[in-house]
């Protein structure tokens, strides 16, 4: 038996040791090659989703409390893009298109709200905001209507978005509270939220909304842990809150809650210096800014001559055109019109944001902007 020499063993050690290195080597080429592959799939987009840029919830123009570009727009790649289905309008595939739209307001309409909520789910009106707040608010007028328009138009409880708020004592006539005057606060919320239930006759709440801040935060509080409780049973969707022009208070109520305000509906108006910094706070935060008493506190831009201008150039009325301008903020705009031709306006405008146009320009914006006064 020959035996192999001490160099031919060595020189074969080093030989292995070199196919072992090689294979490294290809290894991890192959493997580098391939992770760049995949990160250059996740860049691209995909076939049912589009490059685009996003403003809030809303893929309407990024607008700056003035109306301007805030130069904070998030360039948003493989966002799936839902159509809107105009055969069957619902509030879910509404919410599902990213786009804008209205909400019609119930306050003020007393014994004629059911069938006002009537005419406006039949018009193409799907999210309704009423309270439980029988002083303002016909809260089973609403619940009649809806129902009564959706078994006559083959909706189910799902194309309809329903939201109602919790009142305090300090909001409510005193002769006709939809709660016990005199339980624990606590007890108040959860009876009002079942009064809401049973009066909208349905078993879950889309949005609840507080009325308005208590008197102290850590009632506020108290009021917004049931509000979460009634969250985890299943019983409300969202949460959010009205009334509120103070920056500082809302920021408080947004660190303290375990279950985030959502909503944030105030008077859009120059008294509140249009709640700039708010609108600023809700964008940063995710949270939907909407807005009533947007007509009636603004009714001076309607007789304008280059407001009147924009809106026949728009083929709106200078009415619908304060929406569009909310809109295309995107902001949630309240009507609450009585008049059935009017609803149809309001949808008409609803749907041209729905289907995706856009309906004002950033110079439009501007334009309009010191037309009302904004950042005056």
């Amino acid at each position: 038996m020959v035996v192999p020499s001490l160099a031919s063993k060595k020189s074969r050690k080093r030989q292995r040791n070199k196919d072992i290195l090689v294979v490294i080597a290809v290894t991890t080429i192959a493997v580098g090659g391939a992770w760049i592959f995949t990160l250059s799939l996740l860049d691209r987009p995909s076939s049912s989703g589009v490059r685009g840029f996003k403003a809030d919830s809303f893929n309407a123009p990024a607008m700056d409390a003035v109306g301007d570009p805030d130069g904070a727009v998030e360039e948003v790649l493989d966002e799936e893009v839902v159509a809107l289905d105009e055969t069957h309008l619902s509030a879910a595939n509404m919410l599902a298109t990213k786009h804008p739209y209205l909400m019609y307001g119930t306050a003020w309409k007393k014994e004629e709200t059911a069938n006002f909520v009537f005419q406006a789910v039949s018009s193409g009106f799907r999210f309704i905001d009423t309270a439980c707040q029988p002083k303002h608010y016909d809260e089973s007028g609403v619940g009649y209507g809806w129902k009564l328009a959706a078994d006559e138009l083959g909706l189910s409880r799902e194309d309809l978005f329903l939201q109602t708020k919790f009142t305090a004592m300090d909001g409510q006539d005193k002769t006709n509270v939809p709660y016990d005057v005199y339980a624990e606060l606590e007890a108040q919320v959860r009876q009002s939220v079942q009064a809401s239930l049973t009066n909208l006759k349905i078993d879950y709440i889309d949005s609840l909304v507080l009325h308005s801040p208590m008197k102290t935060m850590k009632e506020t509080m108290r009021v917004w842990k049931v509000l979460e409780s009634l969250v985890y049973d299943g019983k409300i969707r969202q949460l959010g809150i009205s009334n509120c022009y103070d920056r500082l208070k809302f920021e408080q109520l947004y660190d303290k809650a375990t279950i985030k305000p959502t909503v944030l509906q105030n008077r859009f108006y120059k008294d509140s210096n249009f709640d700039i910094e708010l609108r600023s706070m809700c964008k940063s935060l995710g949270v939907q800014y909407q807005s009533f008493w947007t007509l009636s506190a603004n009714r001076h831009v309607f007789t304008n001559p280059d407001w009147k201008h924009i809106a026949n150039e728009k083929g709106l009325t200078p009415q619908t055109l304060m929406y569009a301008f909310m809109m295309t903020l995107g902001h949630t705009p309240l009507s609450g019109t009585k008049d059935e031709g009017h609803m149809k306006q309001d949808v008409d405008l609803m749907l041209r944001f729905q289907r995706g146009e856009t309906v004002l320009n950033e110079e439009e914006m501007k334009r309009m902007s010191s037309l009302l006064g904004i950042g005056n």
